[in-house]
């Protein structure tokens, strides 16, 4: 099946395997070898060859994609939401209904997670088909052995990341606090005193970084791709995070909790801290089901299942 992707990014062709950023979207488009286009090449169809199946991710910030103009170049047309699948919710009365229309005007919908599925089903009669994050590993496949040490936070302390929480919670495992840098921060958090600000960096550049950590936690109340309790799977890193997310429930299960529920988060900090055993027993877990759920060859098993149901 001939596939393209369509995104506000602005790469466009085939992502190589060596690409920085090789993870989520940029990791699906190089495991199922398609090509890429950036949505506002959309008018320029005499450059653009015909494809079985264009997936299209909405952007967050711009949700007026034209989908009668890629289905002149798609015999079939997906959608998925960038972010949680309830984020079109807090756009303009006029682009919510534009982003439902595309919806309904959509031959399938795909999603980051199974909570989501009967969200869309709810919504429209297409099919809805689950998405998995997934990363490639070519260059993150042979990270050295290292004396972990301190805690990673995997969010800024604004309200969609819930950092500020996830510090305070993170202070009872009495190691040095990181914090990474992300697309939204409030004024003065690099101010704060006690926590190490980590610069923007790249995902391959993210990983060799979070292989230094020994614990992670990340209570952020949103739901979406669940890349960073992927990231410590894979790194065998003990994260306590959103039991809404897959990718945390299936690596992580005891480890997720609600985020509300601080009394239960500060007591697996205490055990994680203090239980050798478990430590070791949520690592190898978290690394076991990743291997089961979450490698390329799992993920292009899924893919050809759904492409064979088109």
């Amino acid at each position: 099946m001939k596939i393209s992707f369509w995104s506000e990014s602005q790469i466009a062709g085939k992502i190589q395997r060596d690409f920085e950023n090789a993870r989520t979207e940029y990791g699906w488009m190089i495991a199922l070898d398609a090509q890429h286009h950036n949505l506002t090449t959309l008018p320029l169809f005499h450059h653009i060859e015909h494809y079985d199946l264009g997936i299209v991710i909405i952007p967050k910030n711009n949700p007026n994609v034209d989908l009668t103009k890629v289905k002149r170049v798609c015999d079939k047309v997906a959608v998925m939401q960038e972010g949680p699948a309830q984020y079109f919710t807090d756009y303009s009365l006029e682009n919510q209904i534009h982003f439902y229309n595309n919806l309904v005007e959509a031959d399938l919908l795909f999603c980051h997670n199974e909570s989501d599925v009967s969200f869309y089903k709810g919504l429209t009669d297409k099919p809805v088909y689950v998405m998995s994050s997934l990363m490639i590993l070519d260059s993150v496949s042979n990270l050295p052995k290292v004396n972990r040490s301190g805690v990673i936070v995997g969010g800024n302390f604004c309200a969609w990341y819930n950092g500020f929480i996830s510090y305070l919670q993170s202070l009872n495992f009495k190691e040095e606090i990181y914090l990474p840098s992300m697309g939204r921060k409030i004024e003065n958090e690099e101010q704060m005193d006690g926590i190490q600000h980590l610069p923007y960096m790249t995902w391959v550049e993210w990983i060799k970084k979070l292989n230094n950590f020994k614990y992670a936690i990340h209570l952020m109340p949103t739901v979406a791709a669940g890349t960073f309790s992927l990231n410590c799977a894979y790194l065998k890193i003990p994260c306590i995070s959103n039991e809404k997310l897959d990718t945390q429930r299936i690596c992580f299960p005891e480890l997720s909790v609600d985020v509300n529920d601080l009394e239960t988060v500060n007591n697996l900090v205490v055990r994680l801290r203090d239980d050798k055993d478990f430590y070791n027993e949520c690592s190898e877990t978290a690394h076991d089901n990743y291997m089961k759920h979450y490698t390329e060859e799992v993920f292009l098993e899924h893919m050809n299942k759904v492409f064979g149901s088109l």
